[in-house]
């Protein structure tokens, strides 16, 4: 078999045609490699550089301040989720979900969901990486190249001679087939392994992602192949066998997808981050002018231990400041979790309808191996949230306990962690 495979490769190494697609192939990889790290690094260098500001900001305005209300209130807190060494593959979710958040120690939901603002309609298109090709344009390719694999011997006058001459008809075409594809899955996996290397990629993430490409790839040669066997067809012009391997792209790679996510996301009954962050700015605005037992209440609750401190002085202060802020975060709690719910509910109804689309589930199983996947956003979007929450503990015992400003307590400041992409 190996034998055949290899005479085979010979001889379609010396069709201009087959040598401009594998061409193609390679610069189209080449494209999406290049296209993919070029977004990571400007997003790596976009956390540097915020990195480096945030520092410099807080330090001059704790600088300025003389009690710890309004240290909390003009203070911003860079937090980041950075790309993994393999993001480059596929984008992902990063297009839609932030990645980056300014926050301070006011209510916490508002600010997640009111930096949720990418352009859906954009993101519909995202970018040209290399789960993009690999999902989408792999298939077209391989069309390209077997949809005319016996017709085009029969134009050329070799037909019979290479019946007659061939071992086993079968075999003839099943090497032909294999060695389109191996040529054209070397083409695409070359600029991943050279881009693998400048990313420093760990090496079973690569082998995963070659193996993908490889499964993919010959899924395609394989139903390109028994659309070629098929009497009905094979007898009718190239023509015929490229509409009819066009349509089955189209119905798998475009159709389902989108019918999925239609049926998804009109079953699946969710709020929205709009929804969130209207009612919390109505709750905080609305605790200006509601008595103080108002927020005491529900503020209390969570935070029994400072019962005995809510005394106030005069009609504002900052500890209740902080407390309305975060009974707004408590009267959205139960909004945001069933929006949190409703998208890892879509998410897993997304993976049950990939198993109907090679392409949908490739391009799936690459962005879970780059970490871009819906649940790691998810993860970044939690790590705000926890860190906020250790705002919230580092300043209420200053706020609550009346202690006099000192620059010294900052060195205790919560320092933000970015999570870890799940590989």
């Amino acid at each position: 078999m190996m034998a055949s495979v290899y005479r085979e490769l010979q001889f379609l190494l010396r069709q201009n045609q087959i040598k401009g697609a594998v061409g193609v192939a390679f610069l189209l990889s080449v494209f999406a490699v290049w296209s993919g790290i070029s977004e990571i690094n400007t997003q790596l260098n976009t956390i540097k550089q915020l990195q480096e500001k945030d520092q410099q900001e807080r330090s001059v305005v704790l600088n300025n301040q003389s009690d710890y209300g309004s240290a909390a209130y003009y203070s911003f807190h860079f937090t980041y989720f950075p790309p993994s060494s393999n993001a480059f593959v596929s984008i992902g979710q990063r297009d839609v979900f932030p990645w980056k958040h300014r926050i301070r120690m006011l209510a916490i939901e508002g600010q997640i969901y009111e930096s949720d603002a990418a352009n859906p309609v954009l993101a519909l298109f995202g970018h040209f990486d290399y789960a993009f090709l690999v999902s989408a344009l792999l298939p077209l390719l391989i069309i390209l190249l077997m949809h005319d694999l016996r017709s085009s011997e029969k134009a050329a006058g070799r037909f019979d001679l290479l019946i007659a001459s061939a071992n086993n008809n079968k075999n003839l075409w099943h090497s032909r087939s294999v060695a389109i594809g191996g040529l054209i899955s070397i083409a695409i996996l070359i600029p991943l392994w050279i881009g693998a290397g400048i990313s420093n990629t760990v090496f079973f993430d690569v082998f995963v992602i070659s193996l993908i490409t490889v499964a993919h790839c010959g899924f395609w040669v394989l139903l390109a192949n028994l659309v070629g066997n098929i009497r009905s067809l094979a007898e009718k012009s190239s023509a015929t066998i490229a509409a009819t391997l066009l349509s089955i792209w189209l119905v798998l790679t475009v159709v389902i997808p989108a019918t999925a996510n239609t049926l998804i996301e009109t079953t699946v009954a969710s709020p929205n981050g709009g929804d969130i962050l209207l009612t919390q700015r109505e709750a905080v605005n609305d605790a200006w002018d509601l008595p103080k037992p108002a927020t005491w209440t529900p503020f209390l609750a969570r935070h029994p231990e400072w019962k005995n401190k809510t005394a106030m002085n005069s009609q504002f202060e900052w500890k209740w400041y902080y407390a309305f802020q975060q009974v707004g975060d408590q009267k959205v709690e139960s909004l945001s979790q069933a929006y949190q719910q409703a998208r890892l509910h879509k998410n897993s109804l997304g993976g049950y309808a990939a198993f109907l689309s090679p392409s949908m589930l490739t391009d799936r199983m690459l962005s879970r191996i780059a970490g871009t996947d819906i649940k790691t956003m998810l993860s970044y979007e939690q790590s705000v949230r926890n860190f906020h929450q250790s705002l919230r503990a580092f300043y209420y015992p200053y706020l609550f306990n009346d202690i006099d400003y000192s620059q010294e307590a900052f060195k205790t400041l919560p320092v933000y962690i970015p999570p870890e992409a799940t590989q």
